[in-house]
């Protein structure tokens, strides 16, 4: 959420930050909203000890014998006013707090303006992979390998569900145990959230009101709903809490299923695992203070990246312009694997920085050693990693002629072998 201070302040400065989204807003009838409501609580403030003067002077007219009709007609007035500024002020603040909830978060500084056609590419690692045989793409390879069931996925889950089967089951294993292990190792700290989450962990993490309808909600009165990421929980570990300064950063990562409605139709190029309603992953995520949190990013993008980099995969590393980061984000990363039989790159982890976004909304904040001062914390998340798009790239970067595949050796502990054959 924005700070309604900054939108006060300048205005312009906000909305030409939100132009770099493509986002177009007017501020107008937010600011008068505002102007008034700031008025009413004047108003409404002076009625009050107005009201309050006017009480305590009853009992001693009444002692000296007075008469306190009119005190008491004055009286009456007094609260019906003040009982119809609050009202009028509390339409206010949920029109002013749905106002700014629906805004995204401003792109950072050096993030580059426009759309997906602006993202830039700052890494690439390895090479392409050159075949010297007629190469299979990932599903007729996982098909034939027995490592996915296609069809009886869909059978059971429906269009766009798999099912892992043997050593399809195995390798996806494998890659968690190797996620797992590699972040255990680098001190973070290791979380199974609930998979059913209530409405504000997802007002927190930025993704309600706009996107209610891209989850899978529960049939029940009360707005419940199956995590989308783990990002979503996480992000709502310390919601209304105020944290030691000295307790930051909170490094932190969690496995758990995704569940994704993905609304609209899948391209051809996009059948197997490469879009689907459930898949695993495992997410990092870190809370800091304001001035450490540019420096968490990199580590997160470094973390990330080596986590691939251990598998032997070609893949770059994408900055994304303004209109790509999602709403609640600063600025993105994306980890991007190469697809051999789709001759095009997929991302399999996105690295970004919320700054005071999520916090502002979920009023997460630190207090200052030395000052007593207390601040929003700025919240991080990386992908670290998916596995739908891993095990893709995997069996097509690393197919033999005979239709094998080599098994990575960062995964072969984990596996337990170093070829899957037939």
């Amino acid at each position: 959420m924005l700070d309604i201070n900054l939108i006060r302040k300048d205005p312009e400065y906000v909305k030409a930050s939100l132009k770099k989204r493509e986002y177009d807003v007017d501020f107008t009838e937010l600011l008068e909203w505002d102007s008034h409501r700031r008025a009413l609580l004047t108003e409404n403030e002076n009625c009050k000890a107005e009201s309050n003067k006017k009480s305590k002077e009853i009992p001693v007219i009444k002692k000296q014998g007075g008469d306190v009709n009119a005190l008491l007609e004055e009286l009456k007035v007094l609260k019906e006013r003040i009982a119809d500024m609050d009202r009028e002020q509390t339409e206010l603040e949920e029109k002013i707090r749905r106002f700014v909830l629906a805004l995204p978060n401003l792109p950072a500084e050096d993030v580059v303006a426009g759309g997906k056609e602006n993202n830039v590419a700052e890494k690439y690692y390895g090479e392409k992979p050159a075949f010297d045989f007629e190469a299979q793409n990932h599903v007729d390879l996982c098909t034939s390998l027995g490592l996915i069931d296609y069809e009886r996925g869909v059978k059971m889950g429906g269009n766009g569900f798999w099912l892992y089967t043997g050593k399809g089951a195995q390798l996806e294993w494998a890659l968690l145990n190797y996620f797992i292990t590699e972040h255990l190792k680098d001190g973070y700290t290791f979380m199974l959230p609930p998979h059913m989450l209530t409405y504000e962990c997802g007002l927190t993490a930025g993704q309600f009101p706009k996107f209610e309808d891209d989850v899978y909600r529960l049939n029940e009165e009360t707005f419940r709903f199956m995590l989308p990421t783990a990002e979503t929980a996480l992000i709502n570990l310390y919601r209304g809490e105020i944290l030691a300064e000295k307790d930051l950063p909170k490094r932190l990562f969690a496995y758990t299923p995704c569940y994704r409605r993905e609304a609209g139709t899948y391209r051809a190029s996009e059948r197997g695992m490469i879009r689907g309603h459930q898949f695993n992953k495992v997410e990092m995520f870190g809370y800091t203070r304001p001035e450490d949190s540019d420096s968490m990013l990199q580590e997160l993008i470094g973390k990330a990246c080596r986590l691939v980099e251990g598998l032997g995969l070609h893949y770059r590393l994408s900055k994304l312009a303004a209109g790509d980061c999602s709403a609640s984000m600063a600025t993105t990363y994306d980890i991007e694997l190469w697809i051999p039989s789709m001759n095009e790159y997929k991302e399999c982890s996105s690295v970004s920085n919320a700054r005071d976004y999520q916090a502002r909304r979920g009023n997460i904040r630190f207090r200052r050693e030395d000052t007593k001062k207390i601040e929003y914390v700025h919240t991080l998340n990386g992908s670290g990693l998916a596995t739908s798009r891993l095990i893709p790239a995997i069996v097509e970067q690393f197919q033999q002629p005979d239709g094998s595949v080599t098994v990575p050796e960062k995964l072969r502990p984990f596996f337990g072998s170093d070829r899957i054959t037939k």
